[in-house]
């Protein structure tokens, strides 16, 4: 179909008009609506069948009439221009130009669907983006390539940890085209004032490139936001073989939305009323993340979400868990404490971290002393809450010991601060400081050689167990 313009509607529903009449309509067409006043707005089909097309606005419905209001279908999918040139711009939720600067005019146009990647064509992801972030480079590496959503809740500081990840992730060891791609999905005015000004004083702007869909515009414009955001990711990726790391915050506004859609157009409700498909439609998002065998560019995605209720089983975190490569999971309890930013290490994972750590990335004692830490830490967690029952007098000599580790491990390892930015070694030093007061014995999880040639490298105070005083 090519410019066929209709002059009524049959209705209107929420963001929702129905056409009647539309033969052959295209799912995903764009379509041009043109209010009663001049006003003219975008929307996309939604559904086709039997002569009536579903249209989503991309705007608010107010003004539409059935009898003054046309559409036209312009036989095209919906695309973006891209360009170099975008690097160093913000954008709002539709891709215009928030910043006051020059629409971007390019022959190069995307389709803002994208396309899949064929497993068979994906590399396996296996390199360390150090984040200086203690909890994530030490604990649940991000690799190259991968997925690896923050599961966040109301009140805690998930966008700072979103704006310090893209001031400070690298890669290690190479001088590689590096640059951030930020979608930041109904946000308000004042959050998106905050990233600008981080990305602008921390001179990080120059190569990131940010959407921002803010809490006032038409809820319609969450739906394209994160594929404008990948879409652009897949171009500097692929086509300029950049190494591209995607932060899209908060993904619980764009499932919103879907439902808002889902409801207008009176779908049978799934879970918690979100539509049935919500795990398709958020797969088609993630797995847009990788890499290709013979391209130097990927993209890696940090998708954040906010788990309602703090339910880390509702179904947005519950479907985002299963179709990502881990979680990075935020605690009210840590907030609370003051530990910034407040990660849980203890529910947090990366599935590929073993891919990405190890001799000639990070280094050859990361994987035994995360598991160390990790198991000093779920001990120090369990005498805590025994303490809380009989009193820390009564804990044994070992249980203190562990009940030590894991108040120093919250403090030192990962409370830091929003402007830290900790090389990988530095981490991995604290975390061998933090065992000093256990004893070689009850290192179980650390070769003896890596305790001999790193706890003396890295610290003074090392004794073996007998020299102890």
């Amino acid at each position: 179909m090519t410019n066929v313009s209709f002059k009524t509607l049959d209705k209107v529903a929420g963001p929702l008009i129905f056409v009647k009449g539309v033969d052959n309509a295209a799912y995903g067409e764009m379509v041009e609506i043109k209010l009663p006043n001049g006003e003219r707005r975008q929307g996309q089909v939604l559904d086709t069948s039997e002569g009536l097309a579903v249209v989503q606005v991309f705007g608010q419905t107010l003004g539409l009439t059935t009898t003054g209001t046309s559409t036209t279908f312009l036989g095209e999918t919906a695309t973006l221009a891209v360009s170099d040139e975008m690097l160093g711009r913000v954008f709002d939720g539709l891709g215009n130009p928030r910043d006051n600067g020059p629409k971007i005019i390019s022959k190069e146009k995307f389709d803002l669907v994208g396309s899949g990647i064929n497993p068979y064509s994906r590399e396996e992801p296996s390199e360390f983006i150090q984040t200086g972030i203690s909890n994530i480079d030490g604990m649940n590496t991000l690799v190259r390539g991968q997925k690896l959503p923050i599961m966040s809740a109301s009140g805690l500081p998930h966008n700072l940890l979103a704006s310090q990840i893209a001031r400070q992730a690298k890669v290690l060891g190479t001088e590689e085209n590096f640059s951030v791609v930020f979608a930041a999905i109904g946000i308000t005015s004042e959050e998106s004032n905050f990233f600008i000004k981080q990305f602008e004083e921390s001179g990080a702007l120059e190569r990131t490139v940010l959407f921002l869909n803010l809490s006032s515009d038409p809820s319609m414009e969450r739906i394209l936001t994160p594929r404008l955001a990948l879409t652009t990711a897949e171009f500097l990726a692929y086509e300029r073989e950049m190494h591209v790391l995607v932060i899209l915050t908060d993904m619980t506004n764009y499932c919103e939305a879907l439902r808002e859609i889902s409801a207008a157009r009176e779908e049978v409700p799934g879970r918690r009323g979100y539509p049935g498909y919500l795990y398709t439609d958020l797969a088609s998002i993630y797995e847009r993340a990788g890499k290709i065998k013979g391209r130097k560019g990927s993209v890696t995605q940090l998708p954040i979400l906010t788990m309602p209720a703090d339910d880390i089983t509702h179904p947005i975190p519950d479907l985002t868990g299963y179709i990502t490569e881990g979680q990075i999971v935020m605690s009210r309890e840590l907030h609370r404490a003051n530990v910034q930013p407040p990660v849980d290490v203890l529910t947090s994972l990366s599935r590929l971290m073993n891919q990405g750590i190890g001799e000639g990335r990070t280094r050859e004692d990361h994987r035994q002393l995360a598991d160390q830490l990790y198991s000093a830490y779920a001990q120090g967690k369990d005498a805590r809450a025994l303490a809380a029952i009989v009193g820390e007098g009564a804990l044994s000599d070992l249980d203190r010991k562990f009940l030590d580790v894991a108040n120093n491990f919250e403090q030192r390892f990962v409370n830091q601060g929003i402007d830290e930015n900790r090389p990988i070694e530095q981490t991995l030093s604290i975390g061998w400081e933090l065992l000093s007061d256990l004893s070689e014995n009850e290192l179980t999880r650390i070769k003896p050689e890596f305790i001999a040639k790193y706890a003396k490298a890295d610290t003074q105070w090392w004794k073996k167990p007998h020299d102890r005083r």
